[in-house]
């Protein structure tokens, strides 16, 4: 395989940590009025790039809240055509936009990207805004190290302005955003499938009526109650045959000095609920059927602690966003054999921050680095990339959003990874499945869904 350089990206478009434009403060001397003046209140850019082709924010997309009944999903944009299309005979134009693992797929699997005009559609309740001002003077990374969470932050971005004096801190920062960025504080979907293509067949690996709740965001929360989970999640395995029955507890934290991330599964016919000390890192994710780690959902997932997290900069670069027109077909329609058909993803240009991830000293994981690029809206990991110990570019990682106006918020819709060796790929979301609908819901979850205990107590044998 070729060896891809670790080095700053290539480009002239690239915004290094250390010659930030003047909208992009460094926390050193971070002001919350920056996030109704130059910054979103998220902490986005206001601005619009010099040639236009990126807006200014003007508030994103929102509409009014939808019954607790109603599925959320909508049609957006459906008459726009694609300004123009990068594939591998026009590729090197448009290099500078592009991440290598982007690059990858289309010089070796033929993708092509059909690029539109770009819309900032991300948003948040008010009530998230507020709480993010608040964040910005009273957050703090953990003293033995960013990596390992932080503290003083509740109901929003943790780190709205990033410390971009210290890639370091400025780099941790941002994988927090990620983890704990607003989804809703209660979701419930139908029918979530798990599914790899190899050797270019779809397989249904598992399938799960799932909820989530984020108490992060629990809008009659505060800091001062906040119990140091930001997101619990509770899988109820329906299908294939072999899982069903089935069911996991995930709870995550934002600190695992002081609240380790806990896992519980319940077994077919055991009756008894288990801790799993083995789900977390690069354990191979068992709805990927290997082809993905559990660190690998969702660009990244869980416990960032193995990794030193640095800051490279911000970049203006192409990345699936508002990729609702996916969530109206199934999985079968939606999955080629070595990528997701190019009609049914939409690529816009978006500023992200790059960060890159080396593995702590004493830490161990097949994926020795990893570079991943945050939206500067939502604050969510959109694309990434994996090199294993030799160097080599070995995984590629994607995340489609959608845009919820009723929320508000643009958020995950679903990931995929994409072994860069065998052409294989995972895709995880909130996608039909016939015939199964994945319908979305947010409406609120019973506490008892995420207690292990309840869990135990209507299992059967």
């Amino acid at each position: 395989m070729k060896r891809r350089d670790f080095g700053l990206l290539a480009g002239t478009s690239l915004v290094t940590a250390a010659a930030l434009r003047p909208g992009m403060a460094a926390a050193a001397a971070a002001d919350p009025s920056l996030l109704t003046t130059t910054l979103t209140p998220r902490g986005g850019e206001r601005a619009g790039n010099a040639d236009g082709s990126i807006p200014a924010w003007t508030g994103g997309l929102v509409s009014p809240a939808l019954p607790l009944d109603q599925p959320v999903a909508v049609r957006l944009f459906e008459d726009e055509k694609p300004l123009y299309t990068v594939d591998a005979s026009n590729i090197t134009q448009y290099a500078d936009l592009l991440t290598e693992g982007t690059k990858f797929l289309i010089e070796k699997y033929g993708v092509s990207l059909n690029v539109y005009q770009t819309h900032r559609t991300a948003a948040a309740p008010q009530y998230v805004y507020d709480n993010t001002a608040k964040n910005v003077t009273t957050a703090k990374l953990d003293p033995a190290g960013g990596r390992f969470g932080f503290n003083g932050a509740y109901g929003g971005v943790p780190f709205p302005i990033i410390d971009t004096t210290d890639p370091e801190v400025g780099g941790a920062q941002l994988i927090w955003n990620h983890l704990t960025v607003w989804g809703g504080f209660n979701t419930m979907t139908q029918f979530n499938p798990g599914v790899v293509m190899i050797g270019g067949h779809l397989i249904l690996v598992a399938g799960t009526l799932t909820r989530f709740v984020y108490p992060y965001y629990d809008p009659n929360g505060s800091l001062e109650t906040f119990g140091g989970y930001y997101s619990k999640a509770h899988f109820y395995y329906k299908a294939p045959g072999s899982v069903n029955g089935q069911e996991t507890v995930y709870w995550h934290t934002t600190n695992v000095n002081k609240h380790p991330d806990i896992v519980w599964t319940l077994l077919n016919g055991q009756g008894r609920v288990r801790k799993a000390p083995n789900m977390a890192f690069d354990t191979p994710n068992p709805s990927s059927n290997g082809i993905a780690n559990l660190d690998e959902s969702s660009v990244f997932y869980g416990n960032p602690s193995e990794y030193n997290w640095t800051l490279i900069g911000k970049k203006e670069m192409l990345v699936p966003y508002n990729c609702n027109k996916m969530l109206f077909h199934t999985i079968q329609e939606i999955l080629g054999p070595h990528f997701p058909n190019p009609d049914m993803v939409r690529w816009e240009k978006h500023r992200v921050w790059v960060v890159e991830a080396n593995l702590a000293p004493g830490s161990h994981n097949v994926t020795a680095k990893r570079r991943i690029y945050f939206d500067e809206d939502s604050r969510i990991a959109l694309l990434g990339e994996g090199y294993d110990a030799q160097g080599d570019l070995a995984k590629a990682y994607a995340l489609f959003n959608e845009c919820v106006p009723s929320l508000p918020g643009t958020i995950e819709m679903g990931t995929s990874t994409f072994n860069l060796t065998t052409g294989d790929y995972t895709y995880n979301g909130n996608n039909n499945y016939a015939p199964y609908s994945s319908a979305e819901f947010f409406a609120p979850n019973p506490e008892a869904d995420f207690d292990p205990q309840q869990m135990a107590a209507s299992a059967s044998f």
